[in-house]
């Protein structure tokens, strides 16, 4: 026997019909925060020392994945 069931209703209905909360709220809370944070921080990021931080660690990986495949290359 093969019973098929089809509901037609919102997420916000079937959060509420399964018992489950409401997290929007909190959801609404944790972004402005965030984009708080991120105003706050913005301005005392310095393009320069970015820039330096991102390199030094794409040199070190391109090193590091050369060595491992000189590595995996040797007998």
């Amino acid at each position: 026997m093969k019973v098929n069931v089809e509901i037609d209703c919102t997420p916000a209905e079937a959060r509420a019909f399964l018992g489950l909360p409401d997290v929007a709220p909190l959801n609404e809370h944790l972004v402005a925060e965030m984009k708080r944070r991120m105003d706050e921080n913005i301005t005392a990021m310095q393009p320069d020392e970015l820039m330096k931080t991102w390199t030094s660690f794409g040199l070190q990986a391109q090193d590091q994945f050369r060595k491992l495949m000189e590595a995996a290359a040797k007998p």
